[in-house]
Protein backbone atom coordinates (compact mmCIF):
# COMPACT_ATOMS: atom_id res chain seq x y z
CA UNK A 1 0.00 0.00 0.00
CA UNK A 2 1.27 3.44 -0.96
CA UNK A 3 0.19 4.83 2.45
CA UNK A 4 2.78 2.71 4.24
CA UNK A 5 6.33 3.91 4.93
CA UNK A 6 8.85 1.52 3.44
CA UNK A 7 12.48 0.82 4.35
CA UNK A 8 15.39 -1.07 2.80
CA UNK A 9 19.16 -1.16 2.68
CA UNK A 10 19.97 0.62 -0.59
CA UNK A 11 23.65 -0.30 -0.80
CA UNK A 12 25.11 -3.71 -1.57
CA UNK A 13 25.46 -5.88 1.52
CA UNK A 14 29.06 -6.38 2.59
CA UNK A 15 31.92 -4.51 4.18
CA UNK A 16 32.57 -1.02 2.86
CA UNK A 17 33.02 2.58 3.86
CA UNK A 18 29.32 3.49 3.93
CA UNK A 19 25.94 1.77 3.89
CA UNK A 20 22.63 3.56 3.32
CA UNK A 21 19.31 2.60 4.89
CA UNK A 22 16.52 4.39 3.04
CA UNK A 23 12.93 5.11 4.07
CA UNK A 24 10.09 6.62 2.04
CA UNK A 25 6.62 7.60 3.17
CA UNK A 26 4.62 9.98 5.34
CA UNK A 27 6.17 8.67 8.57
CA UNK A 28 9.77 8.27 7.38
CA UNK A 29 11.05 11.20 9.46
CA UNK A 30 9.01 10.15 12.51
CA UNK A 31 10.32 6.56 12.43
CA UNK A 32 13.96 7.62 12.14
CA UNK A 33 13.54 10.28 14.82
CA UNK A 34 12.51 7.56 17.31
CA UNK A 35 15.98 6.03 17.11
CA UNK A 36 18.06 9.15 16.46
CA UNK A 37 20.12 10.97 19.07
CA UNK A 38 20.86 14.34 17.58
CA UNK A 39 18.91 17.35 16.22
CA UNK A 40 15.12 16.97 16.04
CA UNK A 41 14.56 15.69 12.49
CA UNK A 42 10.94 16.86 12.49
CA UNK A 43 12.30 20.42 12.38
CA UNK A 44 14.94 19.74 9.70
CA UNK A 45 14.40 21.43 6.36
CA UNK A 46 14.50 19.52 3.08
CA UNK A 47 17.81 18.59 1.48
CA UNK A 48 19.82 18.91 4.70
CA UNK A 49 22.10 16.52 6.56
CA UNK A 50 22.12 16.03 10.32
CA UNK A 51 24.85 14.40 12.42
CA UNK A 52 24.11 12.10 15.34
CA UNK A 53 23.79 8.52 16.53
CA UNK A 54 21.32 5.72 16.01
CA UNK A 55 20.35 4.23 19.36
CA UNK A 56 18.25 1.23 20.34
CA UNK A 57 15.31 1.17 22.78
CA UNK A 58 17.75 0.91 25.69
CA UNK A 59 19.53 4.11 24.52
CA UNK A 60 22.57 2.06 23.52
CA UNK A 61 24.58 3.56 20.65
CA UNK A 62 24.38 1.43 17.49
CA UNK A 63 26.33 3.67 15.10
CA UNK A 64 27.50 7.20 14.35
CA UNK A 65 25.47 8.39 11.35
CA UNK A 66 24.61 11.21 8.97
CA UNK A 67 20.89 11.62 8.24
CA UNK A 68 19.77 13.09 4.88
CA UNK A 69 16.26 14.55 4.69
CA UNK A 70 14.30 14.99 1.45
CA UNK A 71 10.82 16.33 2.04
CA UNK A 72 7.87 15.75 -0.29
CA UNK A 73 7.43 16.49 -3.11
CA UNK A 74 11.11 17.27 -3.79
CA UNK A 75 12.34 13.70 -3.61
CA UNK A 76 12.79 10.67 -5.85
CA UNK A 77 9.45 9.13 -4.83
CA UNK A 78 7.78 12.56 -4.25
CA UNK A 79 7.23 11.33 -0.66
CA UNK A 80 9.30 12.16 2.42
CA UNK A 81 12.59 10.27 2.10
CA UNK A 82 15.18 9.75 4.82
CA UNK A 83 18.57 8.20 4.14
CA UNK A 84 20.60 6.94 7.09
CA UNK A 85 24.28 6.98 6.15
CA UNK A 86 25.99 4.54 8.48
CA UNK A 87 29.32 2.71 8.52
CA UNK A 88 29.52 -0.04 5.90
CA UNK A 89 29.01 -3.43 7.45
CA UNK A 90 26.44 -6.20 7.21
CA UNK A 91 25.63 -6.27 10.93
CA UNK A 92 25.29 -2.53 11.57
CA UNK A 93 23.14 -1.90 8.47
CA UNK A 94 20.85 -4.81 9.33
CA UNK A 95 20.62 -3.63 12.94
CA UNK A 96 19.46 -0.18 11.81
CA UNK A 97 17.02 -1.79 9.34
CA UNK A 98 15.65 -3.91 12.20
CA UNK A 99 15.12 -0.80 14.36
CA UNK A 100 13.19 0.95 11.58
CA UNK A 101 10.94 -2.10 11.17
CA UNK A 102 10.29 -2.14 14.92
CA UNK A 103 9.47 1.58 14.74
CA UNK A 104 6.71 0.84 12.23
CA UNK A 105 8.21 0.83 8.73
CA UNK A 106 7.42 -1.92 6.23
CA UNK A 107 10.17 -3.83 4.46
CA UNK A 108 10.31 -2.59 0.84
CA UNK A 109 9.86 -4.98 -2.05
CA UNK A 110 12.48 -5.06 -4.85
CA UNK A 111 12.11 -1.90 -6.92
CA UNK A 112 9.41 -0.42 -4.70
CA UNK A 113 11.09 2.99 -4.34
CA UNK A 114 11.28 3.33 -8.13
CA UNK A 115 7.75 1.98 -8.50
CA UNK A 116 6.48 4.70 -6.17
CA UNK A 117 8.35 7.29 -8.22
CA UNK A 118 6.51 6.00 -11.30
CA UNK A 119 3.08 5.72 -9.67
CA UNK A 120 3.44 9.21 -8.21
CA UNK A 121 4.21 10.65 -11.65
CA UNK A 122 7.86 11.49 -10.90
CA UNK A 123 9.13 9.36 -13.81
CA UNK A 124 7.60 7.36 -16.66
CA UNK A 125 8.07 3.62 -17.13
CA UNK A 126 10.97 3.98 -19.57
CA UNK A 127 12.83 6.14 -17.07
CA UNK A 128 12.15 3.60 -14.33
CA UNK A 129 13.64 0.84 -16.48
CA UNK A 130 16.59 3.09 -17.32
CA UNK A 131 17.44 3.27 -13.61
CA UNK A 132 18.08 -0.49 -13.60
CA UNK A 133 19.91 -0.31 -16.92
CA UNK A 134 22.32 2.26 -15.45
CA UNK A 135 23.01 -0.10 -12.56
CA UNK A 136 23.60 -3.01 -14.96
CA UNK A 137 25.63 -1.05 -17.56
CA UNK A 138 28.85 -2.86 -18.51
CA UNK A 139 30.34 -0.41 -21.00
CA UNK A 140 30.57 3.31 -21.74
CA UNK A 141 28.14 2.99 -24.65
CA UNK A 142 25.55 0.99 -22.67
CA UNK A 143 25.75 3.62 -19.90
CA UNK A 144 25.21 6.40 -22.47
CA UNK A 145 22.07 4.66 -23.79
CA UNK A 146 20.76 4.08 -20.27
CA UNK A 147 21.25 7.74 -19.37
CA UNK A 148 19.30 8.75 -22.48
CA UNK A 149 16.40 6.67 -21.18
CA UNK A 150 16.64 8.35 -17.78
CA UNK A 151 16.73 11.78 -19.45
CA UNK A 152 13.38 11.04 -21.09
CA UNK A 153 14.63 10.54 -24.66
CA UNK A 154 12.65 7.30 -25.15
CA UNK A 155 9.57 8.86 -23.54
CA UNK A 156 9.72 11.79 -25.97
CA UNK A 157 10.23 9.46 -28.92
CA UNK A 158 7.16 7.38 -28.02
CA UNK A 159 4.93 10.34 -27.20
CA UNK A 160 5.78 11.88 -30.59
CA UNK A 161 4.70 8.65 -32.31
CA UNK A 162 1.49 8.58 -30.27
CA UNK A 163 0.81 12.19 -31.16
CA UNK A 164 1.08 11.33 -34.87
CA UNK A 165 -1.32 8.43 -34.31
CA UNK A 166 -3.84 10.63 -32.51
CA UNK A 167 -3.85 13.01 -35.49
CA UNK A 168 -4.69 10.11 -37.81
CA UNK A 169 -7.41 8.81 -35.47
CA UNK A 170 -8.87 12.32 -35.19
CA UNK A 171 -9.39 12.43 -38.97
CA UNK A 172 -11.36 9.20 -38.76
CA UNK A 173 -13.43 10.43 -35.82
CA UNK A 174 -14.39 13.55 -37.77
CA UNK A 175 -15.54 11.39 -40.68
CA UNK A 176 -17.56 9.10 -38.39
CA UNK A 177 -19.24 12.00 -36.57
CA UNK A 178 -19.69 14.12 -39.71
CA UNK A 179 -19.85 11.72 -42.68
CA UNK A 180 -20.56 14.59 -45.08
CA UNK A 181 -17.22 16.23 -44.14
CA UNK A 182 -14.99 14.00 -46.29
CA UNK A 183 -15.39 11.52 -49.11
CA UNK A 184 -14.35 8.07 -47.80
CA UNK A 185 -11.97 7.43 -50.74
CA UNK A 186 -10.27 10.78 -50.27
CA UNK A 187 -9.98 10.16 -46.53
CA UNK A 188 -8.41 6.73 -47.05
CA UNK A 189 -6.14 7.35 -50.02
CA UNK A 190 -5.08 10.97 -49.55
CA UNK A 191 -5.04 11.34 -45.77
CA UNK A 192 -4.87 8.01 -43.93
CA UNK A 193 -2.62 5.92 -46.18
CA UNK A 194 0.25 8.45 -46.48
CA UNK A 195 0.11 9.19 -42.75
CA UNK A 196 0.08 5.52 -41.73
CA UNK A 197 2.87 4.69 -44.20
CA UNK A 198 5.04 7.50 -42.81
CA UNK A 199 4.44 6.36 -39.23
CA UNK A 200 5.21 2.74 -40.18
CA UNK A 201 8.40 3.86 -41.89
CA UNK A 202 9.47 5.82 -38.81
CA UNK A 203 8.97 2.74 -36.59
CA UNK A 204 10.78 0.49 -39.07
CA UNK A 205 13.81 2.80 -38.94
CA UNK A 206 13.72 2.75 -35.14
CA UNK A 207 13.61 -1.07 -35.17
CA UNK A 208 16.51 -1.25 -37.63
CA UNK A 209 18.65 0.77 -35.22
CA UNK A 210 17.32 -1.23 -32.26
CA UNK A 211 19.64 -4.10 -33.16
CA UNK A 212 22.61 -1.80 -32.47
CA UNK A 213 21.08 -0.64 -29.22
CA UNK A 214 20.35 -4.18 -28.02
CA UNK A 215 23.89 -5.32 -28.83
CA UNK A 216 25.33 -2.34 -26.93
CA UNK A 217 23.07 -2.96 -23.91
CA UNK A 218 22.95 -6.75 -23.61
CA UNK A 219 26.06 -7.87 -25.42
CA UNK A 220 26.37 -10.81 -27.78
CA UNK A 221 25.87 -14.40 -26.62
CA UNK A 222 28.83 -16.09 -28.28
CA UNK A 223 29.46 -19.83 -28.52
CA UNK A 224 32.98 -21.13 -29.20
CA UNK A 225 32.39 -24.32 -31.20
CA UNK A 226 34.66 -26.95 -32.72
CA UNK A 227 35.90 -30.50 -32.34
CA UNK A 228 38.26 -31.39 -29.47
CA UNK A 229 41.76 -29.95 -29.20
CA UNK A 230 41.48 -27.22 -31.84
CA UNK A 231 42.15 -24.50 -29.25
CA UNK A 232 38.69 -23.32 -28.13
CA UNK A 233 39.67 -22.86 -24.49
CA UNK A 234 42.90 -21.10 -25.49
CA UNK A 235 40.84 -18.65 -27.59
CA UNK A 236 38.50 -18.01 -24.64
CA UNK A 237 41.51 -17.29 -22.43
CA UNK A 238 43.11 -15.05 -25.08
CA UNK A 239 39.93 -12.98 -25.47
CA UNK A 240 39.43 -12.71 -21.70
CA UNK A 241 43.12 -11.94 -21.11
CA UNK A 242 43.11 -14.50 -18.30
CA UNK A 243 43.53 -18.27 -17.85
CA UNK A 244 39.91 -19.06 -17.04
CA UNK A 245 39.57 -22.36 -18.91
CA UNK A 246 41.88 -25.31 -18.31
CA UNK A 247 44.05 -25.99 -21.35
CA UNK A 248 45.86 -29.30 -21.98
CA UNK A 249 46.85 -31.36 -25.00
CA UNK A 250 44.42 -34.09 -23.87
CA UNK A 251 41.30 -34.26 -26.03
CA UNK A 252 38.05 -33.73 -24.12
CA UNK A 253 39.58 -31.61 -21.35
CA UNK A 254 36.60 -29.21 -21.46
CA UNK A 255 33.61 -31.28 -20.39
CA UNK A 256 31.22 -28.52 -19.35
CA UNK A 257 30.63 -24.98 -20.56
CA UNK A 258 32.96 -22.25 -19.30
CA UNK A 259 31.69 -18.66 -19.45
CA UNK A 260 33.18 -15.18 -19.35
CA UNK A 261 32.52 -11.64 -20.58
CA UNK A 262 34.84 -9.21 -22.34
CA UNK A 263 34.42 -5.63 -23.58
CA UNK A 264 35.49 -5.29 -27.22
CA UNK A 265 35.36 -1.67 -28.35
CA UNK A 266 32.21 -1.03 -26.34
CA UNK A 267 30.56 -4.36 -27.21
CA UNK A 268 30.19 -6.98 -24.49
CA UNK A 269 30.91 -10.52 -25.68
CA UNK A 270 29.27 -13.07 -23.41
CA UNK A 271 31.61 -15.94 -24.26
CA UNK A 272 30.76 -19.61 -23.78
CA UNK A 273 33.53 -22.17 -24.27
CA UNK A 274 31.96 -25.54 -25.03
CA UNK A 275 33.07 -29.14 -24.96
CA UNK A 276 34.61 -30.37 -28.20
CA UNK A 277 31.88 -31.98 -30.29
CA UNK A 278 32.68 -35.55 -31.35
CA UNK A 279 31.37 -39.08 -30.90
CA UNK A 280 32.19 -40.16 -27.36
CA UNK A 281 31.36 -43.03 -25.02
CA UNK A 282 32.33 -41.04 -21.91
CA UNK A 283 29.09 -40.22 -20.07
CA UNK A 284 30.31 -36.89 -18.63
CA UNK A 285 31.79 -35.77 -21.95
CA UNK A 286 28.54 -36.72 -23.74
CA UNK A 287 26.61 -34.39 -21.41
CA UNK A 288 29.05 -31.57 -22.23
CA UNK A 289 28.67 -32.25 -25.96
CA UNK A 290 24.88 -32.15 -25.61
CA UNK A 291 25.16 -28.74 -23.88
CA UNK A 292 27.47 -27.52 -26.65
CA UNK A 293 24.86 -28.40 -29.29
CA UNK A 294 22.22 -26.52 -27.29
CA UNK A 295 24.50 -23.46 -27.20
CA UNK A 296 24.61 -23.46 -31.01
CA UNK A 297 20.84 -22.85 -31.09
CA UNK A 298 20.95 -20.15 -28.40
CA UNK A 299 24.04 -18.22 -29.52
CA UNK A 300 23.84 -14.98 -31.51
CA UNK A 301 27.38 -15.51 -32.77
CA UNK A 302 29.36 -18.71 -33.40
CA UNK A 303 33.14 -18.64 -33.25
CA UNK A 304 33.87 -21.83 -35.18
CA UNK A 305 37.41 -23.04 -34.54
CA UNK A 306 39.55 -25.09 -36.94
CA UNK A 307 43.11 -26.37 -36.62
CA UNK A 308 45.44 -24.87 -39.23
CA UNK A 309 47.77 -27.86 -38.74
CA UNK A 310 45.13 -30.43 -39.81
CA UNK A 311 43.14 -30.97 -42.97
CA UNK A 312 39.37 -30.55 -42.77
CA UNK A 313 37.84 -33.62 -41.15
CA UNK A 314 34.39 -35.17 -41.51
CA UNK A 315 33.58 -33.92 -37.99
CA UNK A 316 34.56 -30.38 -39.08
CA UNK A 317 32.26 -30.63 -42.10
CA UNK A 318 29.32 -31.79 -39.95
CA UNK A 319 29.85 -28.92 -37.53
CA UNK A 320 30.16 -26.40 -40.36
CA UNK A 321 26.81 -27.61 -41.65
CA UNK A 322 25.31 -27.55 -38.12
CA UNK A 323 26.28 -23.88 -37.67
CA UNK A 324 25.67 -22.67 -41.25
CA UNK A 325 22.41 -20.88 -40.34
CA UNK A 326 24.04 -18.74 -37.63
CA UNK A 327 26.14 -15.59 -37.71
CA UNK A 328 29.56 -17.19 -37.77
CA UNK A 329 33.24 -16.38 -37.87
CA UNK A 330 35.58 -19.23 -38.78
CA UNK A 331 38.74 -19.03 -36.69
CA UNK A 332 41.73 -20.83 -38.16
CA UNK A 333 43.84 -21.39 -35.07
CA UNK A 334 47.51 -22.37 -34.73
CA UNK A 335 48.64 -20.25 -37.67
CA UNK A 336 52.16 -20.54 -36.26
CA UNK A 337 52.18 -24.23 -37.25
CA UNK A 338 52.46 -25.76 -40.74
CA UNK A 339 49.46 -25.04 -42.96
CA UNK A 340 47.55 -28.25 -43.70
CA UNK A 341 44.12 -26.62 -43.98
CA UNK A 342 43.57 -25.74 -47.65
CA UNK A 343 39.89 -24.72 -47.59
CA UNK A 344 38.86 -21.07 -47.67
CA UNK A 345 35.90 -19.73 -45.72
CA UNK A 346 33.70 -16.66 -45.69
CA UNK A 347 34.19 -14.48 -42.57
CA UNK A 348 37.39 -16.16 -41.45
CA UNK A 349 40.42 -15.00 -39.49
CA UNK A 350 43.76 -16.68 -38.78
CA UNK A 351 45.16 -16.50 -35.26
CA UNK A 352 47.54 -18.15 -32.85
CA UNK A 353 45.80 -18.39 -29.49
CA UNK A 354 49.01 -19.75 -27.96
CA UNK A 355 51.06 -16.71 -28.99
CA UNK A 356 48.01 -14.35 -28.83
CA UNK A 357 48.51 -13.09 -32.39
CA UNK A 358 45.56 -12.21 -34.61
CA UNK A 359 43.26 -11.64 -31.61
CA UNK A 360 42.77 -7.98 -32.52
CA UNK A 361 41.82 -9.00 -36.08
CA UNK A 362 39.19 -11.30 -34.61
CA UNK A 363 37.85 -8.56 -32.34
CA UNK A 364 37.64 -6.11 -35.25
CA UNK A 365 35.72 -8.64 -37.35
CA UNK A 366 33.22 -9.23 -34.54
CA UNK A 367 32.65 -5.50 -34.13
CA UNK A 368 32.27 -5.01 -37.89
CA UNK A 369 29.75 -7.86 -38.11
CA UNK A 370 27.45 -6.48 -35.41
CA UNK A 371 28.03 -2.74 -35.57
CA UNK A 372 28.67 -2.01 -39.23
CA UNK A 373 28.65 1.70 -40.03
CA UNK A 374 29.06 4.58 -37.65
CA UNK A 375 27.25 4.56 -34.32
CA UNK A 376 26.06 8.01 -33.42
CA UNK A 377 25.03 7.89 -29.77
CA UNK A 378 23.73 11.46 -30.02
CA UNK A 379 20.96 10.00 -32.21
CA UNK A 380 17.72 10.20 -30.23
CA UNK A 381 16.15 7.07 -31.78
CA UNK A 382 18.27 4.24 -30.34
CA UNK A 383 16.03 1.76 -28.50
CA UNK A 384 17.78 -1.04 -26.60
CA UNK A 385 15.19 -2.41 -24.16
CA UNK A 386 13.82 -5.80 -25.29
CA UNK A 387 10.31 -4.97 -24.01
CA UNK A 388 10.26 -1.68 -25.92
CA UNK A 389 11.43 -3.43 -29.09
CA UNK A 390 8.70 -6.07 -28.75
CA UNK A 391 5.98 -3.44 -28.28
CA UNK A 392 7.22 -1.40 -31.25
CA UNK A 393 7.15 -4.57 -33.36
CA UNK A 394 3.56 -5.23 -32.26
CA UNK A 395 2.69 -1.59 -33.04
CA UNK A 396 4.10 -1.97 -36.55
CA UNK A 397 1.96 -5.09 -36.99
CA UNK A 398 -1.17 -3.18 -35.94
CA UNK A 399 -0.38 -0.40 -38.44
CA UNK A 400 0.09 -2.98 -41.18
CA UNK A 401 -3.32 -4.45 -40.30
CA UNK A 402 -4.86 -0.99 -40.66
CA UNK A 403 -3.29 -0.70 -44.12
CA UNK A 404 -4.74 -4.10 -45.07
CA UNK A 405 -8.17 -2.89 -43.98
CA UNK A 406 -7.82 0.20 -46.20
CA UNK A 407 -6.64 -1.95 -49.15
CA UNK A 408 -9.63 -4.27 -48.67
CA UNK A 409 -11.93 -1.21 -48.57
CA UNK A 410 -13.13 -1.90 -45.05
CA UNK A 411 -15.14 0.79 -43.24
CA UNK A 412 -12.96 3.48 -41.67
CA UNK A 413 -14.17 2.56 -38.18
CA UNK A 414 -12.58 -0.87 -38.72
CA UNK A 415 -9.31 0.85 -39.67
CA UNK A 416 -9.60 2.89 -36.49
CA UNK A 417 -9.67 -0.26 -34.31
CA UNK A 418 -6.15 -1.22 -35.44
CA UNK A 419 -4.90 2.33 -35.05
CA UNK A 420 -6.25 2.58 -31.51
CA UNK A 421 -4.59 -0.76 -30.73
CA UNK A 422 -1.29 0.68 -32.00
CA UNK A 423 -1.78 3.73 -29.76
CA UNK A 424 -2.40 1.50 -26.72
CA UNK A 425 0.68 -0.62 -27.48
CA UNK A 426 2.87 2.47 -27.59
CA UNK A 427 1.30 3.57 -24.32
CA UNK A 428 2.43 0.32 -22.69
CA UNK A 429 6.05 1.30 -23.38
CA UNK A 430 5.86 4.48 -21.29
CA UNK A 431 3.42 3.01 -18.74
CA UNK A 432 0.41 5.04 -19.82
CA UNK A 433 -1.68 1.92 -20.53
CA UNK A 434 0.21 -0.71 -18.53
CA UNK A 435 -1.54 -3.35 -16.43
CA UNK A 436 -0.87 -3.88 -12.73
CA UNK A 437 0.55 -7.36 -13.42
CA UNK A 438 3.04 -5.91 -15.92
CA UNK A 439 4.21 -3.31 -13.40
CA UNK A 440 4.58 -5.91 -10.66
CA UNK A 441 6.69 -8.10 -12.96
CA UNK A 442 8.91 -5.24 -14.12
CA UNK A 443 9.69 -3.80 -10.71
CA UNK A 444 10.27 -7.23 -9.15
CA UNK A 445 13.46 -7.42 -11.22
CA UNK A 446 14.93 -4.33 -9.55
CA UNK A 447 17.47 -4.28 -6.74
CA UNK A 448 16.13 -4.28 -3.20
CA UNK A 449 16.24 -0.70 -1.91
CA UNK A 450 16.02 0.89 -5.39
Amino acid sequence: MMSETIVAISTALGQGAISIVRLSGDKAIEFVNKSFKGPDLSKATSHTISYGHIIDKNKKHIDEVMISIFRAPRSFTTEDIVEINCHGGVFVANKILELMLVNGAKSASPGEFTERAFLNGRIDLTQAEAVMEIIEAKSEMSLTLANKGLDGVIYNLITDLRSDLINIIANIEVNIDYPEYDDVDILSNEILKPSILKLSNDIEQILEKANFGKVIKDGIKTGIIGRPNVGKSSILNALLREDKAIVTEIQGTTRDIVEGSVNIGGIILNLIDTAGIRESSDIIEKIGISKAKAIINEAELILFVLDNNQALTEEDKKLLDLTSHKKRIVIINKKDLQNELTHTFKNSVSISALHKTGIEDLENQIRKMFLSGTINLTDQTYVSNARHIAKLTETLGALQESMNSITNQMPVDMVEIDLKNAWLLLGEIIGDTSSTSLLDELFSKFCLGK
